[in-house]
Order: C-alpha cells, then structure tokens, then sequence
C-alpha cells in the first residue's frame, strides 16, 4: 500500500522533515486557507503540490475540498458552491492528483468529547462519551427536540455527570464538540450552532441521501473527465447527533451510495475507525465487499464501552480486526496489478494517533500528533511487510 501521512499545512506542528522520518512517501492535505466553498485555483494547488514535491513527497491525496452545506441541504446559494466544486475537481486533475477524499456529514466534521483521554500506558486518545454528550446535546444545547434522542436512563446519568462538572469542565466539553475542528477556518458559538442546526430540521435521513446523490450525479462526470477519483469518507461517528441525519455509516448506506451513481470515479475511503465504531459494523466483510471501489483507507483502530460510547484504541489493538483489514486490501491490490492497473496501490495513512513521550502537553492537532502516528504507520507497515512475506490470506 502507499504510505501516506495528513498534514495540515505550513503552520502544522508536524513538519515535513518529521513525515519524512516516519517514513510516508505520499501527503495527504487541503488549501485549508480556501476551504469555505470557493473554487480552488489551479495555480495555488501547483504551488503546494511543488512546496511538496520539493520536500521530496507526492501529494497523493486531496483531503478535502469541502462540501458546503448549501450543498448538502439544497438550499441557499448550493448551485454556485456545485460548480466551485467541479471547477476544483478540475483543477485537482489538471494538476496531476488522481484522488480526493470528501465527507457529506452535515455541520459537523469528526466529534468526539474528550480530546485528552487518559490511557493506561501515559498517553492520551480521542474518545466519544455517549454521556458527556447528552448532557451537552440536552442539559447545555438546550437543542430543541434533544430528549427525545435520548433514553431517560441516559439523560438521568447526564444530569449527574453534568452537576459533578467544574465551568472549565464545561468549557471543554462544549470546544470540544462544537468550536474545534481541525483545518476548518471558523469555530461556532453555541447560538451560531443552533442556527446551522435549524437550516437542517426539515431534512430527513432520505432526504439528506437524495442530496448527496443528486451532488454526486453532478460531480462524479467531472471526475471521471479529469481522471480523478473520489472516495467518500463515513459519518464520524456512525450515528446520529445534534439530531442530525446520517447517510454514510454503515455498510448498507455505502452501497447506496455506490449504487446512486455507478462510475470507477465514486467509490469509498474505508475508515476503520469511524466504520469500526459502529457496532454493527465488520471491518473485514466491509474490505472485501467493497475492495473494487475503495480508493484511499485510513487506518486506526477503536473500542467500544457500550451505550455509542468508544475510545480510540492502538492500531492493532481495538475491535477492528486489522491484521484481516489490511490482508483483505493487499489482496486487491494484487488483482488490480494483475488487471495491468498502474495505480494499483492503495493509498492508506495511519489515522489519529495517541499523543504520547514528547508529544504530550505539545500543541498539536489533537488525533494528529506526530509519535503517535509514526508508531501507527510502524505496526501497520510490519502488518504489510508480514503479510506480503507469508502470502497470508484474510
């Protein structure tokens, strides 16, 4: 597989030299500074694509041109930001970048409530409390229509979880869920919050999936003329919050969108942990069921604790069964170079990572600190290197 690694520009913690350490050959990023639905310019992504092949990577992966939620609700000025995205889709193509990663998640990017789990060995994780959250979403939100998400046994634990909070407890729990993002340029306050939730409130779960495929029926033609392929990252995590639909968690729903607009230029990135936090989720059957149509994977790993609750776990640690995973994709990387594709490996990056020895108490993105994605991306290549050695099947 082609070892990548996310970077999140210049004034990224992580530097290139440091990536280059770890051992990635491929970088997976964004014009984050133009991320707010305009078109990017063909000239400033041949800018960053030669800032990087000076450094002596490839930019393997487009991560992400964002999908404005005008787009995603079919309201506003949503026909504009469609072909800003097309004229991006082209531009990515024209200079030489065959893959783009994109999510249709409505508001939010990836959620979680603590950022600084602490785990048994020293470090720290991202972890999503089911708890936590429904005294944010119910008791601090005040959301509108929020109990009834929640069952009264949960809402009863919250009020107690809430009361036994400090104000800068709080605090955390509400940047955690609704001000922070990584390489997103605006941060809500809560107000600002329910309003974007307000432009969702008539828009069904159906109803979110016909705008995704109505954006896909547009911009998929586009790719496939410029010779790029888009991988639709999944709901993170897997299940509704803030009320809000979700239309890629499962495997169910990736076939759908597969079957909405059938094309070698739609297809999927396989997320482990976001997919693996889904309890009914299985990793293994979803890698070989979908290997045709998978285009970039990120690899980490996660364990449940019951009630959606769930921390992100050592790569080779959690639920997901990842020896099976990775064996399931060098599988269809060899049927691919057997079909005679040049393309055939499949860029994968080591997902969030724990924040671990020198990186902890450092400004970094959380999930994206630098040791704890090396030692990901160091376990996952021994996985490869074995697998590839033994000829082990999943």
């Amino acid at each position: 597989m082609k070892q990548t690694w996310r970077w999140f520009g210049p004034d990224d913690p992580v530097k290139l030299s440091h990536i280059r350490q770890a051992g990635a050959t491929g970088i997976v990023t964004a014009l984050h500074h133009l991320n707010d639905g305009r078109a990017w310019p063909l000239d400033d992504i041949r800018g960053r694509r030669e800032e990087l092949a000076a450094a002596g990577f490839e930019w393997t992966v487009v991560e992400s041109i964002i999908v404005h939620d005008d787009i995603k609700t079919r309201s506003g000025r949503f026909r504009q930001y469609i072909e800003n995205y097309k004229t991006s889709i082209r531009a990515v193509g024209a200079a030489g970048i065959r893959t783009i990663c994109y999510n249709f998640m409505a508001i939010t990017d990836w959620s979680r409530t603590d950022l600084e789990f602490q785990m048994g060995h020293g470090g720290t994780a991202l972890r999503f409390d089911m708890v936590d959250f429904c005294a944010y979403d119910v008791l601090m939100l005040n959301r509108r229509g929020a109990e009834a998400d929640h069952p009264p046994e949960r809402i009863a634990k919250a009020r107690k979880r809430l009361a036994a909070m400090s104000e800068s407890d709080r605090g955390r729990l509400e940047n955690n869920l609704i001000g922070w993002v990584p390489a997103r340029e605006f941060i809500y306050d809560r107000q600002s919050f329910l309003r974007a939730l307000d432009g969702y409130r008539d828009i069904s779960t159906e109803g979110l999936r016909e705008n995704l495929l109505a954006f896909l029926r547009e911009i998929v033609p586009v790719a496939e003329e410029a010779g790029v392929r888009l991988a639709i990252h999944p709901d993170d995590p897997p299940f509704p919050i803030f009320g809000l639909p979700r239309v890629v968690s499962s495997a169910e729903d990736a076939r759908k969108v597969l079957a909405g607009c059938r094309s070698p230029a739609n297809g999927l990135t396989l997320c482990t942990g976001s997919y693996g936090a889904g309890v009914n989720n299985n990793l293994v059957d979803m890698a070989q069921e979908f290997a045709p149509d998978i285009h970039f994977v990120h690899l980490r790993n996660v364990t449940g604790e019951g009630d959606f609750s769930f921390h992100e776990a050592d790569h080779l640690d959690g639920d997901v069964d990842m020896v099976r995973v990775v064996a399931a994709l060098l599988q269809e990387e060899a049927r691919r170079s057997t079909d005679g594709r040049s393309d055939f490996l499949i860029p994968m990056r080591p997902d969030h990572g724990h924040a671990l020895v020198d990186d902890i108490g450092k400004a970094v993105n959380p999930g994206y600190s630098c040791i704890g994605r090396l030692k990901g991306l160091a376990e996952l290549r021994g996985i490869m290197r074995a697998l590839e050695t033994l000829e082990l099947k999943p």
